[in-house]
């Protein structure tokens, strides 16, 4: 099966992400720079890049974890079992990426929507679990830092079972 040209795939990914009204950039030929929005995580950054044979898909998802990284690393190891299209990785500096390849052949919007979707659904529904795994003193710490200055708890509030006295 022959690929389609590169101008063709590019027009395929941006009417795939226009379609989803997603924000992007493009910074070069072949390359998209894509914001996923999210819910835990309030957005996912995605580069997809079109090579010679593939769409690699790379996100960030959470930097180097500070503790606890034999359970952050079993986390990411059994989770990969169940991801679609993607894997976890760490980079050298230990931060946590979810990477893929697509076949060139494979580009449609289709296999593009679900991509993103495994994008989506693993770097917003895994972020809570990999920052209480990885960073539960530092959540504490904070917790502890913003109530003795009467400052919002609001968006640590999904961390409260971490706080000494709490279930």
């Amino acid at each position: 099966m022959s690929s389609p040209a590169p101008d063709e795939l590019e027009k395929v990914l941006a009417d795939a992400l226009d379609e989803r009204e997603l924000s992007y950039t493009r910074p070069g030929p072949g390359r998209f720079f894509v914001t996923l929005p999210g819910t835990k995580k309030l957005a996912t950054h995605c580069w997809l890049v079109l090579t010679p044979h593939a769409l690699l898909v790379e996100a960030f998802v959470c930097r180097h974890p500070d503790e606890n990284l034999e359970e952050v690393y079993r986390f990411l190891l059994q989770r990969n079992a169940r991801l679609y299209g993607v894997h976890y990785t760490i980079d050298r500096a230990g931060d946590i990426h979810l990477v893929g390849r697509v076949a060139r052949h494979a580009v449609v919007d289709e296999e593009i929507d679900r991509i993103l979707g495994q994008v989506l659904e693993a770097a917003d529904g895994d972020f809570n679990t990999l920052l209480e795994l990885g960073f539960a003193t530092s959540i504490r710490r904070e917790w502890a830092w913003r109530e003795s200055r009467g400052e919002s708890l609001a968006n640590l509030s999904a961390f409260a079972h971490l706080v000494e006295g709490r279930d």
